[in-house]
């Protein structure tokens, strides 16, 4: 007999009983297709996250990635194009853009691009795996490419590489690169995103999309809501940058002092092109500065990329437009033997 109060152990076994058959019905009403619908979702999830994990544990490290082009690696095996990518450009992105301006590039040297590490961007670590390449592959002419911010990170590259390991580089270009943190146009965004780096938030992998599409949406003027739409999915895949990655290089871009690197460059030559429509960097403080700055080896800053969209830094969308600007610099500044631009590979 139980005491007041205490359920009849029957009861409780009844109770169970009536529970498990409600589950067991509604298990009965779960149709089979969703089930497998289910199962198949789940399974999908799992083979992206795995893919997303090898992808990112293959970029725990910075890497020199190659872009083989047949005409370049057999006329130019002594000489190499290093990409230096642009804020939150993807291993992938660099790739292609040096893919879609080869025309222009491959009449000189043979191409790379600068992988940065997902770990996050250290100068020291570029410079390292910039110079195990150069001996690894026996190159003696370096020209830099500097992609927005990667025209930053290529000019201190070239200083370090000149002052520690004795090479030269040969040219260095830099695409709407800001010359310090003021070029920056989107001040508080900017401050905003360094102040939480430097204060130890790092933005969660889930709201990148979000992130991304906010500042694209911000600078709606300078893209299509497609390329805003392209873009923003991008940050969403595997491929793209970790956010510790984009936090670093947006501290990176904050605290770089381009005067620290004056007089450092050696007989480097250095081409500066951009366009007054910049609506990410301030073209004309940007241009001024390096010009002047860099006086005693800046060759040409007059060459503009007016028509392409967006007008910050896009050889990717606009080659017909970059390709005509860097083949009329190439010419002038390094010129070819008498009829080497008609050599073709077979």
């Amino acid at each position: 007999m139980p005491y007041e109060g205490e359920v009849n152990p029957q009861d409780r076994r009844g109770s169970a009983a009536a529970r498990y058959l409600a589950e067991a019905a509604a298990l009965k009403r779960f149709s089979r297709r969703g089930f497998f619908a289910g199962a198949g979702a789940a399974g999908v999830l799992a083979a992206d996250m795995l893919f997303t994990r090898q992808v990112q544990s293959q970029r725990r490290v910075n890497k020199i990635l190659d872009v083989p082009d047949d005409f370049a690696d057999a006329y130019y095996p002594d000489a190499g194009w290093f990409l230096f990518p642009g804020y939150k450009t993807s291993w992938e992105e660099a790739q292609w853009i040096l893919n879609v301006l080869r025309g222009a590039l491959n009449k000189r040297a043979r191409l790379a691009a600068v992988g940065y590490s997902n770990l996050g961007l250290d100068i020291n670590d570029v410079v390292i795996a910039v110079i195990e390449y150069v001996r690894a592959q026996k190159l003696t002419k370096l020209f830099f490419y500097g992609h927005s911010f990667g025209g930053m990170v290529a000019t201190q590259v070239a200083a370090r590489l000149l002052e520690i390991h004795g090479v030269q580089v040969e040219f260095i270009l830099l695409d709407s690169s800001p010359f310090n943190r003021t070029d920056v146009l989107d001040q508080s965004w900017f401050d905003g995103v360094v102040y939480l780096y430097e204060h130890g938030f790092r933005f969660p992998s889930a709201l990148r999309g979000s992130y991304e599409l906010g500042e694209r949406v911000i600078h709606k003027n300078e893209r299509s809501w497609r390329q805003i739409l392209d873009q923003t999915l991008e940050q969403l895949s595997p491929i793209a940058p970790s956010s510790v990655l984009v936090q670093t290089e947006s501290a990176y871009i904050y605290h770089f002092d381009g005067t620290r690197f004056a007089g450092k460059l050696g007989t480097a030559k250095m081409a500066f092109i951009g366009s007054p429509g910049d609506r990410t960097v301030r073209y004309q403080t940007a241009v001024a500065s390096w010009a002047s700055v860099f006086r005693d080896n800046m060759v040409s800053s007059g060459l503009q990329t007016v028509g392409a969209a967006p007008a910050h830094a896009s050889p990717g969308w606009n080659p017909n437009i970059y390709r005509p600007i860097i083949t009329e610099l190439l010419d002038s500044n390094f010129p070819l033997p008498r009829g080497g631009g008609r050599v073709s590979v077979f």
